[in-house]
This record gives C-alpha cells, structure tokens and sequence, in this order.
C-alpha cells in the first residue's frame, strides 16, 4: 500500500478474529471517565504548585486556557503530563508556579473544578505518568452481544492486545502523517509545537504499519502449516517449526527488540526459547520502531527484513526524527466487567500504561473504527 494515496485508508489488522458487534458508545461525561495515574507522590515542597482537576468535555489545552485567564500564569508555564480527550469526563494532574496560588482561591467553572493540590519541587513534563485508568459504558447491549463482548474481553485480559496508536493521533480524516511526510520533506510550518506533533504522526502510522504486518504474521503462523510460511516468508524449516512452537498469540522473532515490561533497557532477541517463555510470563515485551536516527536498531534476520518493508522507504528523512522504540504487545491491568441486561449497559474498567488508547481497545473487542468527531 502507498503511503501517500490520500483515498486509501490503512486499517490495522485485528488480533482477535470474531464478526463485528453492534452496541451504542458515545463519549460523554457518564460514559466515558479517564483518572490520570501519576507516576510518583508529590514532594509538599518547592515552586511548583500541582493541581489536580477534573474537566467535561474540555480538552487540556483549553483547560489551560481557562486557568491562564483566571491565574496570569502564561500557559508555556504550566506542566502536564499527558493530553487527555476532550470528550468525557477526565481527571489529570497540571503544575504552575507556586507563587500564583492565591489567584485561584475563588475559581470555579461549570466544566472544570480543582479537586486538590499539591506543593512540589519540579514542573510536570510529558510523560511524568504511570498511565491511566478508564470506565467505559456501552448501551444497546443485547445479551448475546454482551457475552461476545465477555470473550472477547476476557481473552484480551490474558494474552495482551496489539498496542496500536489511536485515532486521535491521525486527525478527523487519518491524514496527519502525510502532512508530517511533507514538512519532513522541505514544507515550512511555524508552529514547532504542530510540526512535532504531526512528524509523530507520520512516525506513528509507520509504526501501526509494522505492527499490523506482526499481526499478519501471527494469523498466519496459526492458520498455515510449517511448509507454507517457509514459501510466505523466505525462512528455513527451523524458523517456520519455531514459530509454530511459540504458545502466544502474538509471535517474537530471533532479533526482534525486547524490553522489560512495563519498561525497562532494550536489548535483542538472541535465545529465542527463553526469551518466548518470558513473553507469556508477561515479563518482556516486543518494541516497534519509531523511526529516527537513536531508535534502538533490531537484529538480522526476519524482524529486521519486515521492519525494512515498512520503513526503509523513509530512511531518506530518518535524521530529521530523534526516533525511539515503543511495546508492540501490552496488557489490560485491573480489568473488570459488568452487565446489566435490564438497561442494556455493559461497563469495563482497566488500567492501561501510558501511550496505551482505550479507543484501540474498543475497536479490537467491537472491530469497528472509531473517528474523531
């Protein structure tokens, strides 16, 4: 697929192989909560004062731009460790300059409340989170639909979901990238914040290109025999006979690039058998490439023949990205389900690490595409 045919729409491929569900999922302020996780306590002490707020259907930016009107504080000045959707009701912690704390003894707002605060020692950056939790309620839940959904979600649970970048990433029509593709090719944009953002993006649809190649070869792994994948893949007997050994879904390569999970250094797959019994304890991980001149290079061999396919198209604009690795494969924690058959509701509940969507997660147990409204 050319990356650059605007008419073309990639869709990733699903793990799970079940027939679309149909059920009704707005995201709204009762149906849709997100509490920000940070990533450690506040000290109670420093220049900095941490506010934890509560928003409807606000996206952070606009946030800010209410809390900058009503403090004085610069927005450039404030710290927060992640976006959060606009629509919904979100919960995330900001940081600005102790020293305006007074000028937000009075405020208040139909969509946005300080909850607490904190004193501490250093602005919040990108980042500065473990993740976030998520409720969710779908409505029109038939009961058959609502057991599908139980499945599904279930074996999710257990053996992790293809981590992809969400919708938000891609903008309402999913062109982001090629506008991050021309900027990477000479085209000017003033605003090196909306330049970053859509270089990721293009970083970010490569990546999702890649992963739903991994994918592929999972099915594939599953579905053809020894003899098949030696013909699909260029491998040998040994190779294919491996693959069709490993128990997990989602099937590692000898020189893929490996991380500890939730995080931890990147290194490369060299044992293949100890490092697949790793993977099913959950103890590592596979990581994609976002691509960019100190992303972590990946071995010989089939991983590094695929990336190659996906990739080296680009390498032309690679010293123009700092470039990094990010988990293929992650996993739902504190994941828990309801179903109440007389509304028709079903609610889930999970705790996902930071970069995870729980829009991605709705599209793999539904299969259907989620767009920005």
């Amino acid at each position: 697929m050319n990356l650059e045919e605007k008419n073309t729409i990639f869709k990733p491929l699903y793990s799970l192989k079940h027939s679309p569900i149909e059920v009704h999922f707005s995201k709204n302020s009762e149906d849709f909560v997100v509490r920000e996780n940070p990533l450690y306590e506040f000290s109670g002490t420093g220049e900095h004062l941490i506010l934890h707020i509560c928003k409807k259907d606000l996206s952070t930016n606009e946030a800010l731009s209410l809390l900058s009107e009503a403090s004085g504080v610069k927005i450039k000045d404030f710290g927060y460790a992640g976006l959060k959707d606009k629509q919904g009701l979100t919960f995330q912690y900001l940081s600005m300059p102790k020293k305006f704390e007074s000028s937000l003894t009075h405020f208040t707002h139909p969509k946005l409340k300080i909850i607490e605060t904190w004193t501490h020692n250093n602005k919040l950056k990108i980042g500065h989170l473990k993740g976030n939790s998520f409720f969710i309620r779908l409505k029109k839940v038939s009961p058959l639909n609502a057991l599908k959904i139980e499945q599904a979600f279930k074996t999710l649970e257990i053996q992790g979901f293809a981590n992809y970048f969400g919708y938000q990433r891609f903008g309402k029509f999913k062109d982001n990238y090629l506008e991050g593709l021309e900027i990477l090719k000479g085209k000017k944009m003033k605003n090196p914040k909306l330049r970053n953002f859509l270089i990721s993006a293009f970083q970010s649809e490569l990546f999702n290109r890649y992963l739903s190649k991994r994918v592929e070869l999972s099915h594939f792994v599953r579905d053809f025999n020894a003899k098949e994948l030696i013909q699909i893949y260029k491998i040998s007997k040994e190779e294919a006979q491996s693959l069709k050994k490993q128990k997990h879904f989602f099937k590692i390569l000898k020189g893929d690039v490996l991380g500890h999970y939730p995080f931890g250094k990147c290194f490369i797959c060299e044992d293949l058998e100890s490092e697949t019994k790793r993977f099913l304890e959950k103890d590592i991980s596979v990581l994609g490439l976002l691509l960019g001149v100190k992303a972590y290079e990946a071995g010989q061999g089939l991983a590094r023949n695929l990336e190659n396919e996906i990739f080296n198209p680009f390498n032309e604009f690679k010293s123009k990205m700092q470039g990094s690795r990010r988990f293929m494969w992650s996993y739902l924690e504190n994941a828990k389900i309801n179903y109440d058959e007389k509304k028709a509701w079903l609610c889930l509940e999970f705790f996902l690490q930071k970069g995870c969507y729980a829009t991605t997660i709705l599209e793999e147990l539904l299969h259907k595409s989620f767009d920005e409204e």
